[in-house]
């Protein structure tokens, strides 16, 4: 088992217990973050497939009506799209909401981080998808 302490991670074994050396190596000063020692490896991900399939498609439909709704806003309201750079305000408006689409679909196209990523999103998924369709409703 590894601990985090003042000087670095501490690895626990069997000789410890015996009242053995323990193994001991620094942490960096730009190291702080890791957790995890420098040589260990990830646990294999349990998620089952039915929460990975049902998480995935909620995500996707969550996130794609939101990027509707954001191509949809930032639409200009008065002029067409090839004369909005007259107005400033019609220029940031769809300049921003380029932004947001384009980091909104990476983030689709990135995937949860474990068991728990997935569940989170199952949950908000049943929330949020048909809120963000009432809104995709509303707008359009």
């Amino acid at each position: 088992m590894y601990f985090f302490g003042k000087k670095g991670y501490v690895l626990e074994t069997p000789q410890h217990e015996k009242g053995e050396q323990t193994v001991a190596w620094p942490v960096g000063a730009g190291e702080w973050w890791r957790k995890t020692p420098p040589d260990s490896k990830a646990p294999a991900s349990n998620v089952s497939p039915g929460l990975r399939i049902a998480s995935n498609v909620l995500r996707a439909l969550f996130i794609a009506c939101l990027v509707v709704i954001m191509l949809r806003v930032s639409m200009p309201q008065n002029e067409t799209i090839w004369t909005a750079y007259d107005t400033p305000g019609d220029l940031v408006r769809m300049a921003l909401g380029l932004a947001v689409c384009v980091w909104l679909v990476v983030q689709l196209f990135t995937p949860p981080k474990d068991v728990h990523h997935y569940r989170i999103w199952l949950y908000l998924g049943l929330v949020a998808v048909p809120f963000t369709a009432i809104c995709l409703v509303a707008v359009w």
